[in-house]
């Protein structure tokens, strides 16, 4: 189930990356929500997924710990 909630947040972030606020929004909800070997993972793949979008960069900042 907790793998299910890690793609689910993906698509998510996925679906709301046109919106910066929105993004940084639904980032934290899933910080707060998944396993902290999730964050982990979810932070290699932003670290991907935001390559070629400047507008999301700040967001790296909320996995900063």
């Amino acid at each position: 189930m907790p793998r299910a909630m890690l793609d689910y947040t993906k698509t998510i972030l996925q679906k709301v990356s046109f919106d910066a606020k929105l993004f940084t929004r639904e980032l934290q909800k899933a910080i707060s929500r998944l396993l902290p070997s999730e964050v982990e993972e979810l932070k290699i793949w932003l670290q991907f997924y935001i390559v070629d979008k400047p507008e999301l960069h700040s967001t790296l900042l909320l996995l900063k710990t």
